[in-house]
């Protein structure tokens, strides 16, 4: 995997690294904390890249890739999401009137935020596009918020490798603990609302 990414961003230049930040939110083993510090790294070497070129180029590859399941959301009905929900949504406690709730929370607080803070979040990052074209928030505001936060991540990223230079690797490490401890804060979010829904249940 990292001699075929090494291989795109070399051979290809800006071009490769947007094809493979566009990858990476289709195909998850493609990790954006491996694509842009290397991609950081080499502009800092590269007579033909540069650090805002490598900053642009995954920004708009990552926004791209991340607009598929915005889509997606928007493509998927209400009348159908809820008759999945009735007819599967037991097996996760789920109810019709969850999914009200869900997306009444994202139409009010405005959605944008959550789409703007949700891009800089590992394990957050690709999927928060879904309630955003679930709840048919509108395309500008979810473009310019997505944009900010993915500007930010890629960036930062991106500089993170420039500076570290041959041990541009060592981003992955750090952030690997910042990505499972989100997930084990969401898991633990899920299992409490689980657990407060059968009590009131019961």
């Amino acid at each position: 995997m990292f001699s075929w990414i090494t291989h795109w961003i070399e051979s290809l230049g800006y071009v490769g690294i947007f094809g493979l930040m566009v990858l990476e939110h289709l195909f998850p083993p493609i990790p954006s904390e491996l694509v842009m510090p290397l991609a950081g790294f080499v502009s800092s070497t590269s007579a033909t890249m540069n650090l805002v070129g490598v900053t642009l180029a995954g920004s708009l590859g990552s926004l791209l890739g991340s607009s598929a399941w915005y889509v997606l959301g928007r493509l998927v009905s209400y009348r159908r999401l809820i008759l999945w929900v009735k007819r599967y949504g037991q097996w996760l406690m789920l109810k019709p009137r969850d999914i009200d709730e869900a997306i009444a929370f994202f139409r009010r607080s405005g959605g944008s935020w959550v789409v703007g803070v949700g891009r800089i979040v590992p394990g957050v990052r690709t999927y928060v596009s879904v309630p955003a074209g679930l709840s048919h928030m509108a395309l500008l505001p979810y473009l310019v918020y997505s944009a900010l936060g993915t500007v930010v991540w890629t960036g930062a990223l991106a500089v993170a490798g420039y500076i570290l230079g041959e041990n541009f690797d060592q981003v992955q490490v750090f952030i690997a603990p910042i990505s499972k401890g989100v997930l084990v804060l969401l898991a633990i979010a899920l299992i409490v609302w689980v657990v407060k829904r059968r009590r009131r249940r019961f």
